[in-house]
C-alpha cells in the first residue's frame, strides 16, 4: 500500500510503496539527485533532513550512520534518501540548501559567475561556495587543492575497508 511523504521547501505530497526508499520519491518528483555513489550510502549527495516522521521509516544501517559522520551539515534528524525506507504515512523530508557538484569542471563552468546556492562537497557536505560569492580562477585552484574531489578513490578506500 502507498505511503504519502511531503517534500518541504516545495510543498509537495507524492506517494511511495511502502518499503520504497525516500530518493525513489526525490527522483519522481525531477529533483535533482546525483547519487553519486549509486544509492549504496557511501556519499553526501542525497542527504535529507527529516522534519517529522522519522519513527515512520526504517532503522538506520551502520553504512548510513558512518557516511552521515563525515557529512559536515549533518544534523539529529538526518537521513540518506537512498537508505531511508517509507514504513507508514507522516514522513516529512526536508531538502537542504546547496547543489552538490560533480566533478572541478561543474565550478570551472562557472566561473565568472556568482554561485546562486551554497556549491557542496558530494561526499562531505561541506560548503565549496558560498551562495552570492563570485566565482573566480582562483577560488577553482583553492578548491582544487584543497578537497579531495576524486569520488573513484573515495568509494574504492571504503569498499576496502570494510563499509
Amino acid at each position: 500500500m502507498a505511503k504519502t511523504v511531503r517534500l518541504e521547501p516545495i510543498a509537495q505530497e507524492t506517494s511511495v510503496e511502502t518499503n520504497g526508499n525516500l530518493l525513489s520519491v526525490l527522483l519522481n518528483k525531477d529533483l535533482d539527485v546525483l547519487r553519486e555513489c549509486g544509492g549504496r550510502g557511501m556519499c553526501a549527495t542525497c542527504h535529507i533532513y527529516v522534519s517529522d516522521g522519522m519513527n515512520n521509516l526504517s532503522p538506520m544501517n551502520r553504512r548510513e550512520q558512518r557516511t552521515l559522520e563525515v557529512i559536515t551539515s549533518c544534523q539529529q534528524n538526518s537521513r540518506l534518501a537512498c537508505q531511508a525506507r517509507v514504513l507508514d504515512n507522516g514522513v516529512v523530508v526536508e531538502l537542504p540548501p546547496g547543489m552538490y557538484i560533480n566533478s572541478l569542471k561543474d565550478i570551472e563552468d562557472l566561473i565568472g559567475r556568482r554561485a546562486e546556492q551554497d556549491l557542496l562537497h558530494p561526499i562531505t557536505g561541506k560548503v565549496l561556495v558560498e551562495a552570492g560569492k563570485l566565482i573566480t580562477r582562483s577560488t577553482l585552484r583553492t578548491i582544487e587543492n584543497s578537497e579531495n574531489l576524486n569520488f573513484n578513490s573515495y568509494f574504492s578506500n571504503s569498499s576496502e575497508s570494510g563499509i
